[in-house]
């Protein structure tokens, strides 16, 4: 029997699940347009895997906590609930400052000027840090914690690759505007 907490977890990853499939929706619009103007996709072996392994996520954060009865911990339940809206928030920021040029896949519409703008005047990866912060807190949610530990690392090793060729294919004028930029946590100004 499902409890009421699992039955609102169940809702949530529904919801996730239906965002993903419109992100994908997007993100092959955005490819229309990159490569309507000449964009370049490198990447792909990689990104097969990703998909695979996003996709089992949604499907562990469920089965850990069905199969496994992990419980709604309360404070730390709200506390993970909390982390997993601020990473929709900043992912959903990244996209909208990156407009049609965002997408699931590393596809690079050649002389278009580096986006410096929203998220990006903070960090090089914005979304890459929400995708980080995701995959720790939403299995945690409902106390999915092998969920949470072993995407978290794959997720580590998945950036690793992904990050290396996403940054060699937006080229030397990426690299001059974000050499003072830090790749995932944002330097605090001082006063």
């Amino acid at each position: 029997m499902v409890t009421a907490t699992q039955a609102v977890f169940l809702g949530y990853m529904g919801l996730l699940g239906v965002e993903r499939l419109v992100e994908l929706v997007l993100s092959k619009r955005n490819a229309d347009w990159a490569f309507a103007r000449g964009g370049v996709e490198t990447g792909q072996p990689h990104y097969r895997f990703m998909v695979v392994f996003h996709t089992l996520f949604l499907v562990a954060c469920l089965a850990e906590v069905l199969l496994l009865h992990r419980p709604f911990l309360g404070v730390w339940s709200w506390v993970a609930l909390g982390c997993a809206v601020a990473a929709q928030g900043l992912r959903y920021w990244a996209i909208t400052t990156l407009g049609p040029r965002w997408n699931s896949r590393i596809i690079v519409v050649p002389d278009l000027p580096p986006v410096v703008g929203g998220p990006y005047r903070f960090l090089r990866h914005p979304n890459y840090v929400a995708v980080v912060l995701e995959l720790a807190s939403v299995p945690l949610i409902h106390g999915a914690w092998w969920t949470a530990v072993f995407f978290s690392v794959g997720n580590l090793v998945l950036l690793s690759v992904r990050i290396r060729a996403e940054e060699a294919a937006l080229g030397d004028a990426y690299a001059r505007a974000f050499s003072h930029r830090p790749r995932f946590l944002p330097e605090v100004p001082r006063g």
